[in-house]
């Protein structure tokens, strides 16, 4: 019985850590994505007429 709770503890700890990497892979992507469509709208700003 306490084999069967050590091995669900350790998928669970196992997923939590990959999905915490996952996690942070997308928000770093994220963030340079927004980062590089920022200075492009910043950059050909002079060229938008209203």
């Amino acid at each position: 019985m306490e084999e069967k709770a050590y091995k669900t503890m350790g998928i669970t700890g196992g997923l939590s850590i990959a999905i915490g990497i996952v996690t942070i892979v997308g928000g770093i992507v994220l963030g340079v994505l927004s980062i590089v469509n920022g200075g492009k709208l910043l950059k050909r700003k002079s060229e938008i007429m209203f």
